[in-house]
C-alpha cells in the first residue's frame, strides 16, 4: 500500500475511534470532551507518536498526553457542578484510553485498537446496567469471583506442569486446569442465575441452575413441589431443562479438553440432548407460558445452590478428581476397557464433571481409546440421570417421580443406543 495511503487510513481509523467514544459521551450534560474533542484526542495520539517516532523523541506523545489528561481534569475540578460529585473522572479516564489508541493505531495495531475502542464505548454505554448488576451481587458472589481469580490467576500458575505417581496420570497443573475449567462454568451460570432470579422464573432456573448444578436443582424443583410452594408441571420443567443443560455441559467440556471425545460423544449425547429439549418443550406448553415462580421457592433455591469457586469446595473436586482418575487408569491397565466402564457408571452416579474430565484425561494420555472415553461419559451420564429420577421419586413424591422417568426414558434409550454405536464403530 501506498504510503500516504496507508497514513490517511491509520488518521481515519483513529477518528473513527474517536467519534464512536465521543459519540457516547455527548450524551452526558456536564461532559467537558464530546465528539469533537475524542475526535482529536485520537488523532492526538496518532500524530505525537508519528512525530516522536520521526523526530526519536518518545517524550513529545507522553507531554502531550501529560497536558490533555491536566486540562481535562481541571476544566472539571473549577466546575461547580461537576467537582463536587468527581463526574467526571470516567470522561477524563477515557479521554487518556483514547489517545493511547490512536497512539496503538500510529504504531501498527489497528485491528487491537478497534476492538478496544468498541469495547470502551460498550462499557461507558451500559453504566446503568453494570452498576444495577454491581448492586444486585451480594458480597458473597462477589468474594466467590474474586476466589475464583485466585485459583485461575495466583494458584495454577504456581503448580509443576509434569506428571506424578502410578501411571503417570497426576499431573498438578491439569488437575488444577480442570477445576478452574469446571469452577468458570459454574461461576458464570451462578452468577447469571442470582442476576436473573425473580424475572425469569422457572425457564431460566432450569437452565441456568443446570449450569451451576443439576442434582441441586432437581433436588430444589422436587422439594418445592412436595412442599405445594411451586406446581408439578413447573418444578418438571425445571428438572428437565437442568438436565438437558447437563447434557450440553458434558459435551462442551469434552469440546474444549479433548475434541476427539467430543465428536465421538455426538451420537449418544446429541439425540438425548434434542429429546430433553422436545421433553421440556412438551413440558413447557403443559405448564402454561407463564410458568409460576412463587418467592418461597425462590428463597430455597437461593439456600440450595453453593457458590462454585469456594475454596475448599474447589480442593475438595480437585482431590476427587484425583482419586478417579488414579482409579480410572488402574482398572483400564488392570481390567481393560470393561474395568473403565464399570467405574464409570458407578462415579456418574455420584458426579459426572469428574468422571467425563477422567474420560478425556486418559483418553489423551494413550489410557483408553476414543471408544471408550465417548462410552464411559455416556454412561456416566446415564447413571447420573437414573440417580437424579430416583431422588425426585425420593424427594418429591410417587407421582412427580413417575412423571419425571417417564420424561427420562427417551433420553435414556438414547444413551444406551448411542454408546453401544461408540462401541460398535470403535
Amino acid at each position: 500500500m501506498n504510503a500516504n495511503l496507508d497514513l490517511a487510513l491509520s488518521l481515519l481509523i483513529s477518528a473513527g475511534i474517536g467519534l464512536l467514544v465521543g459519540l457516547e459521551r455527548e450524551r452526558n450534560p456536564h461532559t467537558k470532551a464530546g465528539l469533537r474533542t475524542f475526535t482529536l484526542i485520537a488523532l492526538a495520539g496518532s500524530l505525537t507518536t508519528l512525530i516522536g517516532s520521526a523526530t526519536g523523541s518518545a517524550w513529545i506523545a507522553a507531554v502531550a498526553l501529560a497536558v490533555i489528561g491536566i486540562s481535562l481534569a481541571g476544566a472539571y475540578f473549577v466546575d461547580p457542578a461537576t467537582k463536587a460529585d468527581d463526574s467526571g473522572t470516567t470522561t477524563v479516564v477515557a479521554a487518556l484510553v483514547v489517545f493511547c489508541l490512536g497512539m496503538l493505531i500510529a504504531v501498527g495495531e489497528r485491528l487491537l485498537a478497534v476492538a478496544l475502542g468498541v469495547g470502551m464505548t460498550a462499557l461507558l454505554h451500559f453504566k446503568v446496567e453494570l452498576e444495577g448488576v454491581a448492586r444486585r451481587l451480594t458480597p458473597t458472589d462477589l468474594r466467590s469471583i474474586l476466589q475464583f481469580a485466585a485459583v485461575s490467576a495466583i494458584v495454577l500458575p504456581l503448580l509443576p506442569d509434569r506428571a506424578f505417581g502410578p501411571y503417570g496420570v497426576l499431573n498438578p497443573f491439569r488437575i488444577w486446569l480442570m477445576v478452574v475449567l469446571i469452577s468458570g462454568i459454574s461461576l458464570a451460570g451462578y452468577v447469571a442465575w442470582r442476576l436473573t432470579l425473580g424475572r425469569a422464573g422457572v425457564l431460566l432456573t432450569g437452565l441456568l441452575g443446570g449450569l451451576v448444578s443439576s442434582t441441586a436443582t432437581t433436588l430444589v424443583a422436587a422439594r418445592t413441589a412436595r412442599r405445594g410452594t411451586q406446581p408439578a408441571s413447573a418444578a418438571l420443567l425445571a428438572i428437565l431443562l437442568a438436565n438437558g443443560t447437563m447434557f450440553a455441559r458434558v459435551l462442551l467440556i469434552a469440546a474444549v479438553v479433548a475434541p476427539a471425545v467430543a465428536l465421538r460423544s455426538l451420537p449418544a449425547l446429541a439425540p438425548a440432548l434434542l429429546l430433553a429439549a422436545l421433553a421440556a418443550l412438551w413440558q413447557w406448553r403443559a405448564a402454561g407460558r407463564e410458568p409460576p415462580a412463587l418467592p418461597p421457592a425462590r428463597r430455597t433455591a437461593q439456600t440450595e445452590y453453593r457458590m462454585p469457586t469456594h475454596l475448599p469446595a474447589a480442593l475438595l473436586f480437585a482431590g476427587c478428581y484425583a482419586l478417579v482418575l488414579l482409579v480410572g487408569a488402574w482398572a483400564a491397565d488392570r481390567i481393560g476397557p470393561q474395568g473403565f466402564l464399570g467405574l464409570a457408571f458407578v462415579s456418574g452416579l455420584t458426579d459426572v464433571d469428574a468422571i467425563t474430565l477422567t474420560a478425556l484425561q486418559l483418553f489423551n494420555s494413550g489410557s483408553i481409546d476414543r471408544a471408550a472415553a465417548a462410552s464411559g461419559i455416556a454412561l456416566a451420564v446415564g447413571a447420573n440421570v437414573l440417580l437424579k429420577a430416583g431422588l425426585v421419586w425420593a424427594v418429591g413424591g410417587r407421582a412427580l417421580g413417575q412423571r419425571t422417568l417417564l420424561a427420562f426414558l427417551p433420553t435414556l434409550l438414547a444413551l444406551a443406543g448411542g454408546a453401544t454405536l461408540a462401541r460398535w464403530i470403535g
